[in-house]
């Protein structure tokens, strides 16, 4: 038999309704507050002060700005020695693992001062793609020794070699398969004779945070095999001169994976390293 009279709430009700807010001034919203009126002698002054205060920012972003020196170069309709453009010869789907060769001068008009970067740049790229940000294995690039469940590395998270045997791919994913593999050798044509190759670096290009917290590399590399679209090359071995700079650490690998928000995008690709080359 229940307790109360009827119409009267009873236990149970009451329990529920102690789930409001306590009769505090904070929870209730009555501590004092001071609410400012906004009129054209405040407001003008304020805009005032604020706009001086950015010229001397707006002046310095300025002067910093002009002091780029950049030259920019397409190569998408190069020619190789034969006459052939390379995009028709790697537009051919059968072009996997192919390469294709051009040569081209570059005159700057004026000395470049400082450290030289070097950028690569896509246009129509679009790594913004919703499926193409997810086709990643975040914990299999950070080095565990697991294999995820959940992964949308799929159809890129295991190859077949042959009829009988299937490996899993480091790393996987659609955004590791399509790596930007382009190569460059710069050889600076000075006014004698001689020619001198141009020294880069493959290092300090990708985000410190990058490299020392989202990327690690497994205990082994046993069991794994290279993306569709590496031409052979395994993980560990995209650096061959510097141990340090392979596998889920190599800095190439790193800038690419942290994907663009734009189709059109630059990323760094090398610093000139201006203590092993000497221009003359």
């Amino acid at each position: 038999m229940a307790n109360g009279t009827p119409g009267t709430p009873g236990p149970e009700a009451e329990k529920a309704a102690s789930r409001r807010p306590k009769d505090t001034k904070l929870k209730q919203q009555r501590l004092p507050a001071w609410q400012p009126i906004l009129t054209a002698g405040t407001v003008l002054p304020a805009f005032f002060a604020i706009g001086l205060a950015f010229i001397p920012l707006g002046v310095v972003l300025l002067v910093t700005s002009n002091d780029i020196q950049e030259y920019r170069y397409d190569y998408t309709q190069c020619v190789n020695s034969n006459g052939e453009k390379c995009a028709d010869l790697l537009t051919n789907l059968t072009a996997t693992g192919q390469t294709c060769t051009c040569t081209f001068n570059i005159e700057l008009k004026e000395d470049f001062v400082g450290t030289v970067y070097m950028y690569y740049g896509l246009t129509n790229f679009y790594q913004n793609h919703r499926r193409y940000v997810r086709s990643r294995d975040d914990s299999q690039l950070h080095g565990y020794d697991v294999d995820s469940l959940y992964s949308d590395c799929e159809p890129f998270k295991t190859k077949k070699l042959n009829t009988s045997v299937e490996m899993k791919i480091a790393p996987c994913g659609a955004i590791a398969n399509s790596l930007f593999n382009d190569s460059y050798t710069f050889v600076y044509k000075g006014d004698g004779s001689q020619n001198v190759n141009v020294s880069m670096l493959r290092t300090g290009i990708a985000w410190a945070s990058d490299k020392d917290v989202k990327f690690g590399n497994p205990s082994s590399w046993a069991g794994f095999t290279n993306p569709p679209n590496w031409n052979n090359k395994m993980v560990y071995q995209l650096d061959p001169d510097d141990e340090n700079n392979n596998g889920y650490k190599n800095e190439d690998l790193i800038v690419w994976m942290r994907t663009a928000a734009l189709p059109t995008f630059r990323k760094l690709h090398r610093r000139i390293n201006h203590q092993q080359t000497e221009f003359t």
